[in-house]
């Protein structure tokens, strides 16, 4: 077992996890639930890859869409998948609704913030991957200055890998599909046409809400609870 993985228990969304159990099943049976969470997290933890455990970028990111993986099956009502969205939206992008009072993707000095933003974790995906092969694959794609477009994408994601690998990929879309929110909060659009979870890769291209590119795509749902952008015929 890999000794620098994160317990359940340094998670910061171990709370507003617990507070969504109680208010939705009451304290005792939210206690019972949270058990078997726990259990099963660190039953898993038995056989992950070594990710770089706290030093990895995106550990955040891919410790807390093992809580939800978890948490999800374990839910003695099993609601649909869909019904936890918001829920799993706000709980990862959270941050992303005080960001937007100050930051606005329609402002071309923002826009580039973004992208070296982008830019900077995707360097620290490249130097993660050399030592942690099971990590994130990033490919970085240049900026577009005159459209003020960012663009990135992933071929590797090891929350889709674990989906795949434990037939979990219908709880995968409350993962990916919170980024389209977060990205909404800043006055941004994402315009995505797949994740590694229903497609070769996920791919982020992302433009201010008011830029003429978003206008050309709409947002809909795919047949396995993806979202996805649509060119407009």
């Amino acid at each position: 077992m890999v000794d620098n993985h994160i317990p359940i228990n340094k998670l910061s969304y171990r709370k507003p996890v617990k507070k969504w159990l109680c208010e939705r099943y009451g304290e005792q049976q939210a206690a019972e639930i949270w058990k078997k969470t726990e259990d099963q997290y660190n039953e898993y933890l038995k056989d992950l890859p070594d990710y770089g455990g706290k030093k990895n970028g995106h550990a955040m990111a891919i410790y807390g869409g093992l809580l939800i993986f978890v948490l999800y099956p374990v839910l003695p009502d099993q609601p649909p998948v869909a019904e936890l969205q918001d829920f799993v939206s706000n709980l990862f992008m959270g941050p992303f609704v005080t960001l937007g009072k100050i930051f606005n993707l329609n402002r071309p000095r923002d826009m580039r913030l973004i992208n070296k933003i982008f830019k900077k974790s995707g360097d620290g995906d490249r130097r993660d991957i050399v030592k942690y092969p099971a990590g994130f694959i990033n490919v970085d794609e240049p900026y577009d200055e005159v459209n003020h477009i960012a663009r990135y994408h992933f071929t590797q994601c090891p929350n889709a890998e674990f989906a795949k690998a434990h037939d979990l990929l219908h709880v995968l879309p409350l993962m990916c599909n919170s980024d389209f929110f977060g990205i909404e909060q800043i006055h941004g659009t994402l315009i995505r046409c797949g994740t590694c979870g229903n497609s070769d890769i996920c791919d982020y291209c992302v433009v201010g809400n008011r830029n003429p590119l978003a206008k050309e795509y709409r947002i809909e749902k795919d047949e396995n609870g993806f979202l996805v952008s649509r060119k407009i015929e």
